[in-house]
């Protein structure tokens, strides 16, 4: 019978040679998720062995790293701030990008119970979080994916949070007025999809990830009758997408309109708020 730390040794060394990053690190996050044990605990008892059924559902699961399949859908799961979060392939796998966008939003809400809707939810990461923050707002959830909006569903009910979902594109189910908007919609042209490595291009779904700047022009043209006034937006946007945002938001009922950065010193987020009668 092998050991954990044999299996995590030749497991590493053919991560390794599958040019998988950071190996060692994703063949212990693979065996203590297997053992439903936290990746530090494996070295508590690093040298006892594993029975034949475990070695065999880690093999199979290794080859599926080897194969750049992202962690995330391998273990079906994620952390995501307070939340614990299914990931399947039908949504894209939740960035820490988007932790900071919900920390932002959070810090600019109060206790009040506002509508806030999240157009293009995906696994509903952000206004699951939100939620779970704000218990007192009434938060809906929308996708253009019926599969995805699945995922979404279940994760609200493993998360014990109590929210609305709609099934349509952006906003064509909605009714009604909202004082918060968020969204986080494809935004990777088509150019910067060729170049994106292959855990991302060969496995997450490309139509939560293409789009460019198509998305925020409709969102330009057909927010306002949804929109209560002094509602505020924010929006996640890809790297060298603030200027296009800035134009494409210029009228005059656009205002504060400004940009925060994520960790790697890019302008990830927009937000800005909007004003009847400008």
């Amino acid at each position: 019978m092998r050991s954990m730390r044999e299996l995590i040794t030749l497991s590493t060394d053919y991560l390794e040679k599958r040019g998988v990053a950071h190996p060692r690190r994703e063949a212990e996050e693979l065996l203590a998720h297997l053992l439903n044990k936290k990746r530090l605990e494996l070295y508590f008892d690093y040298d006892a062995p594993l029975q034949e059924k475990e070695v065999t559902a880690y093999r199979e699961r290794i080859k599926r790293k080897g194969d750049k399949e992202p962690l995330a859908y391998i273990l079906g799961e994620m952390p995501f701030l307070e939340l614990t979060l299914k990931v399947t392939k039908d949504v894209l796998i939740p960035r820490h990008e988007t932790e900071i966008l919900a920390d932002l939003v959070s810090k600019q809400l109060g206790d009040a119970s506002i509508h806030i809707w999240d157009l293009c939810c995906g696994s509903g990461c952000l206004g699951l979080s939100i939620k779970r923050r704000h218990p007192q707002a009434e938060v809906t959830l929308s996708d253009v994916s019926k599969e995805a909006l699945a995922v979404a569903k279940e994760n609200a009910s493993l998360n014990h949070l109590d929210v609305t979902f709609l099934e349509g594109d952006l906003l064509a189910p909605f009714s009604g007025k909202a004082d918060v908007i968020l969204c986080n919609p494809p935004y990777v042209t088509e150019e910067e999809y060729e170049t994106l490595e292959d855990e991302v291009r060969l496995f997450e779904p490309k139509l939560a990830l293409v789009g460019g700047t198509d998305f925020y022009a409709r969102l330009e043209w057909e927010l306002p009758p949804y929109l209560n006034d002094n509602a505020k937006l924010f929006f996640e946007i890809g790297a060298g997408q603030k200027e296009a945002l800035e134009e494409l938001f210029k009228a005059s009922h656009w205002t504060q309109k400004r940009c925060e950065k994520d960790w790697s010193g890019n302008d990830r987020f927009f937000f800005l708020e909007y004003r009847k009668g400008f």
